[in-house]
């Protein structure tokens, strides 16, 4: 069941905690971590039943995502990116799922989702070519999805397409070198020359209106969920699992904590009291209404009835503002930490701090973007945005 999955992975959090000096350093997942998560199921959660996968609840999955960011937010993050990706791949041509997990049904996939590159149509398919940046977890997988606009024969825009490329046609160039979620191995993906058939490429325009190829081979509910929360989601989600366990070690550090100024145990400070007590509203609020969302649209789907704009619009609403919350939370304790907390070292609230605003900066996280769609919806205007 996907619940023994989540089980083991609350299981396997100590160790992924005691591995997260390991990831900084090495800027990736420790290959152990990843085997690890591996061997509980998780990678195989999202992905159809038809390819050995779970074609689980979406809330089993963004709750074991949160387990691990809580233990270490560079494992959370690439775990989330890595283990959504089935999902994406089930809405492909059957064609293309079958030489993703053909052989091996524990192949992961990466991705690289920016329209950076190039791509030009050829005799059934396209060439392609470019740099995608920012692909986390990409020396974990053997496959890759990349992002690229369409050109008519003029060379204006006419389409986005998501391109699904083997690792033997790209290579990946070692630039990852940031001061938060350092192990997530967020590195360039390079693509030369390298022609696509077309059953490997998917347009965006079908995904957002859920009338895809994979549906031909994947029924299950999971697979009529909207692109745009599905992903943003996955997005949010090891925000606020950072922010939690960040708020975890903050706790247990400052019933130990003197404050030296004032010759006062900093867990009899009033003031900390009611910083802790914010924070720990705001990452409540933030976890129950993504869950809130993702669970209704799965009930919506899986009796067959419309996912309406007005509950994509606020899924993306609140998404963005989940993540909001969890960083202004994570700055209450920091400016509350202390000088020790600064210091170069293995500080897990200094850490999950860096990590989170580094993970703000993803263009899911981008407020303005989400909430004007909000706005517009709620008053009546329309809307024109594929991230819906």
């Amino acid at each position: 069941m996907a619940e023994d999955v989540l089980a083991a992975i609350r299981a396997l959090a100590p160790a992924l905690r005691e591995r997260a000096a390991e990831a900084e350093t090495l800027r990736r997942v420790p290959d152990t971590s990843i085997k690890e998560l591996e061997d509980t199921g998780f990678f195989q959660l999202l992905q159809p039943t038809a390819f050995g996968g779970r074609a689980a609840d979406p809330l089993v999955f963004y709750s074991a995502v949160k387990e691990i960011a809580k233990a270490c937010g560079s494992t959370g993050w690439v775990a989330s990116v890595v283990g959504v990706h089935p999902w994406h791949v089930a809405l492909y041509d059957p064609r293309a799922q079958q030489e993703v997990w053909g052989q091996d049904p524990k192949t992961r996939i990466a991705s690289s989702y920016a329209p950076t590159g190039r791509a030009t149509p050829a005799d059934g398919g396209f060439r392609l070519s470019g740099r995608w940046h920012f692909s986390s977890g990409c020396d974990h997988a053997r496959w890759a999805l990349l992002g690229c606009l369409v050109p008519d024969a003029e060379g204006a825009p006419v389409d986005m397409r998501t391109f699904l490329i083997p690792r033997t046609e790209y290579r990946i160039d070692d630039v990852w070198d940031t001061v938060g979620l350092r192990g997530t191995g967020s590195n360039d993906v390079v693509v030369e020359d390298v022609f696509v058939p077309e059953h490997r490429t998917l347009s965006f325009g079908p995904v957002t209106a859920l009338q895809v190829p994979g549906h031909e081979i994947n029924q299950e509910p999971l697979y009529r969920l909207p692109y745009a929360g599905v992903f943003t989601t996955t997005i949010s989600t090891p925000i606020v699992g950072i922010a939690e366990g960040a708020f975890d070690s903050y706790v247990e550090a400052t019933k130990q904590r003197i404050r030296v100024s004032y010759g006062q145990k900093v867990a009899e400070d009033p003031f900390a009291q009611v910083r802790i007590a914010r924070a720990a509203s705001d990452i409540d609020a933030s976890w129950l209404q993504l869950t809130r969302n993702i669970g209704e649209m799965y009930a919506l789907a899986r009796r067959g009835e419309e996912i309406t704009t007005d509950i994509r619009t606020r899924t993306r609403r609140d998404q963005v503002i989940a993540t909001e919350r969890a960083v202004a939370a994570l700055d209450l304790l920091m400016e509350n930490a202390g000088g020790n907390a600064m210091r170069t070292g293995p500080n897990p609230v200094q850490r999950a701090w860096r990590d989170a605003h580094t993970g703000r900066g993803h263009a899911a996280n981008d407020p303005e973007r989400a909430l004007v769609m909000f706005g517009q919806g709620a008053l009546g205007l329309e809307i024109q945005d594929v991230m819906l």
